[in-house]
């Protein structure tokens, strides 16, 4: 039973991060508490590093199609780094509900404006986004790594969101840089977690290995979509994640 839902919860964190650049909690993470009743914390720290393997299988391909765009994300990703593991330290004191909530009602919208989404490109950019780019870079870096830290979920979608909104990333590549930066992002939060509370390498073999099949896969197809249609599908499941997000922090 344990491993079949190892396994599970690798695969399905892979097709999630695959397709639309998701943290791997959003699958992974609730399968470990309902059928191994594993507390939040422990879920949250395999989850993480589930994610690790899942985003490098998925950013490899990625990369094969030449969808990563790494340099003028950085700043992002420096910024999460340093929140992730201060977040992840501090985590079982933090009232995490405000946030959660607040992080659910912003990848609601976030996925609606990806349905909605215009080619921008050669459009006059937002002037308040252009002038203060690198420290809107630096304050949503951080927000990232303390939701990431807290909750190991909503990580890979603010970043795939701030890429395209904030950077003007298309989709393809905005997915695609975006699971590059979980790798390090996730690797920081997990390991801080398991410092905290060790968990067997049994379960990170396991949900890695399946992660790492879910995400090739999932990768693949979202390659073979054009960018009108996988904005369809990333704004559809994005937004699905919000209100399950959201939904959790009010009922869970």
């Amino acid at each position: 039973m344990e491993i079949l839902v190892f396994l599970l919860a690798g695969i399905g964190a892979g097709i999630v991060t695959g397709l639309v650049g998701a943290s791997a909690i959003m699958v992974a993470a609730p399968l470990l508490i309902v059928f191994l009743n594993y507390p939040a914390y422990l879920a949250i720290g395999i989850s993480l590093l589930i994610d690790v393997f899942a985003s490098s299988s998925a950013a490899l391909v990625y990369h094969k199609h030449g969808q990563l765009k790494i340099k003028p994300s950085l700043v992002l990703l420096f910024s999460a780094l340093f929140a992730v593991i201060a977040a992840s330290y501090f985590s079982k004191s933090i009232p995490s509900g405000h946030l959660g909530f607040l992080t659910g009602i912003g990848i609601i919208l976030g996925g609606i404006s990806i349905m909605v989404k215009k080619d921008r490109a050669g459009t006059k950019k937002d002037l308040f986004l252009e002038k203060y780019k690198t420290p809107s870079l630096i304050l949503i870096g951080l927000l990232i790594g303390t939701v990431s830290g807290i909750f190991g979920a909503g990580g890979g979608i603010m970043i795939l969101l701030t890429l395209i909104v904030i950077l003007n990333y298309n989709t393809h590549k905005a997915i695609g840089t975006s699971v590059f930066l979980m790798i390090f992002i996730a690797l920081f939060g997990g390991i801080s977690h398991y410092v905290n509370m060790p968990f067997s390498m049994t379960a990170l073999i396991l949900g890695g290995a399946g992660g790492i099949i879910g995400a090739f896969v999932a990768s693949k197809f979202a390659n073979k979509l054009d960018e009108k249609r996988l904005n369809l599908y990333v704004g559809f499941i994005v937004t699905g994640l919000g209100i399950l997000l959201l939904l959790n922090n009010i009922f869970g």
